[in-house]
């Protein structure tokens, strides 16, 4: 891997050297954030732990990473400076672990113990009632499929039904226009 160094720029006020690079990695896959950060400190003469890497891209297509860093004189300053993300990013810093989801895993323990208490005492009861529901159970599904077949017989009666309605329909159209001839007869 190649890295070639763009642009730099020295920062006096927040002590830092800014950096815009190239980095050509050809028969070669992209290079991590760590690998970025040994190459710049080796090419700027920094130690890997004061070089922190703002963002890195790689082209599709191509065998480049561009990207831009920064080079502190100490790393505290860098800690000072810096944002959280970035740092843990650079792994500079160890990620910081929520209290909430830390106090949940001892409250799971203790609600399995009281259930283990709880089945010993009514399963006797669970027992002699269940046997009593499953004959209860197998007659009553029998029932209800023999109900369901009747009604798939009658569907072809609805067919009948619609053609007796068309019949009422044209029946009732015809007796409208016969009162109003009557009417217009008596005027």
């Amino acid at each position: 891997m190649q890295l070639e160094v763009l642009q730099r720029k020295e920062n006096p006020l927040l002590k830092r050297v800014e950096v815009t690079f190239k980095a050509t990695h050809k028969a070669e896959p992209t290079p991590t954030r760590d690998a970025l950060r040994a190459f710049l400190a080796k090419e700027l003469n920094a130690t890997k732990d004061i070089v922190v890497i703002d963002f890195q891209a790689s082209t599709f297509g191509r065998y480049e990473t561009v990207g831009a860093a920064k080079v502190y004189k100490t790393k505290e300053e860098a800690l000072a400076i810096e944002r959280k993300h970035i740092l843990v990013r650079n792994k500079l810093i160890e990620p910081e672990v929520k209290e909430k989801e830390a106090a949940p895993k001892p409250e799971k323990p203790a609600p399995r113990a009281e259930k283990a208490e709880k089945p010993t005492a009514p399963a006797p009861k669970a027992e002699a009632a269940k046997p009593e529901p499953k004959p209860e159970a197998k007659p009553e599904k029998a029932a209800p499929k023999e109900e369901k077949k009747p009604p798939a017989r009658e569907e072809k009666k609805p067919a009948e039904k619609k053609e007796e309605k068309k019949e009422e329909k044209k029946a009732e159209k015809k007796p409208e226009k016969k009162p109003e001839g009557k009417k217009k007869e008596a005027k």
